[in-house]
């Protein structure tokens, strides 16, 4: 066999192997993993561009609750300082302090709205049931948002340590594992509201 029959032979051979050792498929699930946290984001974003809204309306109905309405701006400016871009996805501690801050501030609206369930006032005024339910919805698609990011990390990790693609995960791109989204620490507790304290 000549030398050029051989080289005609294995360039789709090698082409083959190629294509089967991650080359297009490790970007383009790396890809899904950033385009999932972008959309992560996005609702973390809506959520944060509510709040003034929602602190706003809730001033004019209670003034004593001043404490629980600066926590929650307090809580919003920590979460809105915490900045999480698709290149900071495979280091634990980044993924770790942007959750913790999402939760602090998920955590202060969780009181914000149950503190308020005892005005009657507040809670039959449009706006705040308005802005209540657009919170509430948010809230879900954030759930959303997080299970879809972290089941295309799965994927992604998974890709990159099982053959065949490991090997292009590693000599083409050194591909490094995303960290999924966990929830903050006691985040499973729901806030508690008790109006029987003395103040």
């Amino acid at each position: 066999m000549s030398l050029l029959r051989r080289t005609g032979f294995l360039a789709p051979l090698a082409a083959l192997a190629l294509a089967g050792c991650g080359l297009n498929s490790v970007p383009t699930a790396e890809e899904q993993v950033n385009a999932a946290w972008a959309n992560v984001q996005s609702e973390y974003q809506r959520r944060a561009d509510l709040i003034p809204n929602l602190v706003n309306t809730v001033k004019g109905y209670a003034t004593q609750e001043r404490e629980v309405l600066t926590e929650v701006t307090e809580a919003r400016a920590r979460a809105s300082s915490i900045q999480l871009n698709a290149d900071d996805l495979s280091d634990p501690a980044k993924v770790q302090a942007f959750a913790n801050a999402q939760g602090q501030l998920g955590g202060s609206l969780g009181r914000l709205l149950a503190t308020f369930e005892a005005y009657p006032d507040l809670k039959s005024n449009q706006n705040f049931l308005t802005l209540q339910s657009q919170l509430e919805g948010t809230e879900n698609s954030i759930l959303v948002a997080r299970r879809d990011y972290n089941e295309t990390v799965r994927q992604y990790n998974t890709r990159i340590r099982t053959f065949p693609d490991a090997i292009g995960a590693k000599i083409f791109y050194g591909a490094e594992a995303k960290v999924p989204f966990e929830a903050a620490t006691g985040s499973q507790n729901a806030p508690t509201v008790d109006f029987n304290t003395a103040t």
